[in-house]
């Protein structure tokens, strides 16, 4: 490998790794082992990233891929991404006791996809085939949703009425690829409706906006998340159009091939939002060991959002804490 001249550098982006949904979700499969102990079942995977999966199986969340693998009277988790309202009812039907951990901001777009079909709208829902996310919002409205999967999608849009159409949006997507898709069905239907706020979460656009800016100056970006990680998918995307000479997901600093730093003198690095920040150390560990020990923050926006606890745990840790206090 040809070593770099000059100084070498890792621009680490901020915000980056868990968002406040994330963050809700994994917590809440903690509290529930904690509070009822293993197992506790967990509809698919809590979030989309392979280290945080297993870290829960190993105190002993199962992850299953159907409610009918989960034995009745049994406790089940719903992931951040979302359930169609079947799930719900298949829970019930299967005396599970569930709680939902899905992101509240996803929460959102379910409550519009269902407002629209309430007022007849045809809805548009920008977003990738078969990812969970969409899935579970086109079960709130199946006779009413129709999916849309990029701006190549648009022209085979067909609706009932072009003056009762609405968008939606899966939030982990591209927000320039996004806008990009809206703006050609709007050329397609000038009164195209949209949403009360933006579908693309806050989490997914803070971070976009933090890679866009270290790509800019990077010859190489690392973003650190799994392949199934939509967010983290199109960080790597929005890294290459901003600038970055290359640019690769990875899971870990295991992954990382070392011809990629060949010639590399600035290195930017970021996280996708269910990346927890320890797989984060173990990359930057590893570039110091390279010889890029240098690290500035670039951070273009701050990030405050919390999100509480599934109102059902919430609801059984206040009573545990209220029977300690009588106890005490």
């Amino acid at each position: 490998m040809t070593a770099p001249t000059g100084r070498r550098r890792v621009l680490l982006a901020a915000p980056r790794g868990y968002c406040a949904g994330v963050d809700r979700a994994v917590i809440a499969v903690e509290k529930a082992l904690e509070q009822y102990g293993p197992p506790i079942y967990v509809r698919h995977e809590i979030v989309h990233n392979k280290y945080v999966v297993q870290t829960l199986e190993r105190k002993g969340a199962v992850f299953v891929e159907e409610i009918s693998e989960v034995p009745p009277g049994e406790i089940v988790i719903f992931s951040a991404h979302g359930v169609a309202p079947e799930v719900h009812r298949e829970a019930e039907r299967g005396r599970l006791a569930s709680i939902d951990a899905t992101c509240p901001l996803v929460t959102k777009v379910h409550k519009e996809a269902v407002r629209y079909a309430g007022e007849d709208y045809d809805i548009l829902l920008i977003g990738h085939e078969g990812h969970e996310e969409v899935i579970g919002t086109s079960g709130e409205a199946p006779d009413h949703i129709q999916l849309v999967d990029g701006p190549e999608d648009v022209d085979r849009v067909e609706v009932r009425d072009p003056d009762k159409v609405v968008w939606l949006s899966q939030t982990t997507l591209s927000v320039d690829e996004t806008m990009e898709t809206v703006d050609g069905l709007k050329r397609r239907f000038p009164n195209l409706l949209s949403p009360p706020s933006d579908d693309i979460c806050y989490a997914t656009q803070n971070r976009q906006t933090a890679i866009k800016k270290v790509a800019a100056d990077s010859e190489l970006v690392l973003v650190v998340g799994s392949r199934n990680s939509s967010n983290s998918n199109r960080m790597v995307e929005v890294a290459l159009g901003a600038g970055a000479d290359a640019a690769y997901l990875v899971d870990n600093a295991s992954e990382i091939d070392e011809s990629w730093l060949e010639g590399v003198t600035t290195v930017g690095l970021s996280s996708g939002a269910s990346v927890p920040e320890v797989l984060v150390e173990e990359v930057l560990a590893w570039l110091t060991e390279r010889g890029y020990a240098d690290v500035e923050l670039v951070q273009p926006v701050d990030e405050h959002i919390q999100f509480s606890l599934p109102k059902e745990l919430r609801r059984d840790l206040r009573a545990e804490a209220a029977a300690r206090a009588a106890a005490s």
